[in-house]
């Protein structure tokens, strides 16, 4: 017979037994989340945004050369691979089976996997399951979308909201920089190509996929904080344009809400955008250079 303190040993020593896995994977789980924490906080993003005016204020001053794009597009690489993520994590992918998922972190998801009994306490920034951005969508798809709402975009701000806009402000956009295009194809040319390039590619990955998703993760990333997202997003983006004056800048807002409209709609894949903003820089492009172009 054994004594009563040796049997209260044994049944002590069974349950730790049995709650060592359970400590073990909290323990593990805390050893690879605390170093990462602060990727998720809110100042980070805050920094960023920081950042992000810091490279307006130096374009403004021209101490940038012909775009800020290639500036914004690589704090927002960083931003991503800080936070282990990829551009596929935003949208930039070609089309995966919809119901693919993948691990994927945002402020307060700690909170949503709080309960009882689970190890994500605490502020532990814990992993969420969630489809990923811009799955479901074939590269036939994508281009059909992309030119059939570009052409609509384009066709939207010549034959409504430039119009609506000269008559309230009484001037057009300031479309001076692309005058050297009327009649000259190889500027034509040339100027399509950047088109594709820095505007479309670059500012779309820039912000839609980069500084649409940031906005939204300060926000909680709910529904109220994608519309948010969405109207200052494209308000900032229309400054951007403040080049081409305050109707181009007003202009370009709303262009701006357009496309990243398209970009919710079709569950964050940034290529439709892309292909959209594409086609029509195309067609203002040959509008130009064929001496067609409303208010030149």
């Amino acid at each position: 017979m054994s004594e009563p303190g040796n049997d209260r040993v044994s049944v002590v020593t069974e349950k730790g037994s049995r709650d060592a896995p359970l400590r073990d994977a909290t323990r593990a789980h805390a050893d690879v989340t605390a170093p990462q924490r602060w990727r998720d906080r809110k100042w980070l993003a805050i920094v960023e945004f920081a950042l992000v005016g810091l490279i307006f204020y130096a374009d403004h001053r021209g101490w940038i050369p012909i775009s800020k794009t290639p500036e914004l597009l690589l704090l927002g690489w960083i931003s991503l691979r800080v936070r282990g993520l990829r551009w596929r994590d935003v949208g930039l992918t070609r089309g995966s089976p919809p119901n693919s998922l993948e691990k994927t972190r945002s402020l307060g998801d700690a909170e949503s996997h709080e309960s009882e009994g689970s190890p994500w306490k605490s502020g532990a920034s814990a992993p969420r399951i969630s489809p990923r951005s811009g799955e479901g969508f074939s590269p036939g798809k994508i281009v059909v979308l992309g030119v059939g709402l570009g052409a609509v975009l384009e066709a939207f701000q010549l034959l409504v909201t430039q119009p609506i806009l000269a008559k309230i402000l009484g001037r057009q956009p300031d479309l001076e920089l692309f005058r050297t295009l009327t009649g000259n194809l190889k500027m034509t040319a040339l100027f399509i190509a950047l088109a594709w390039t820095l505007a479309a590619f670059g500012e779309e990955m820039v912000w839609r996929g980069y500084l649409m998703n940031r906005v939204a993760d300060v926000f909680g990333r709910g529904r109220a904080a994608w519309v948010a997202s969405l109207v200052i997003v494209s308000a900032v983006f229309g400054f951007a344009h403040e080049y081409q004056g305050l109707t181009g800048w007003i202009e370009e807002a709303i262009a701006g809400l357009a496309l990243g409209l398209m970009y919710l709609r079709t569950r964050r894949n940034l290529w439709v955008p892309i292909v959209a903003h594409g086609v029509a820089d195309t067609i203002d492009m040959l509008l130009i250079f064929l001496g067609k172009m409303p208010g030149m």
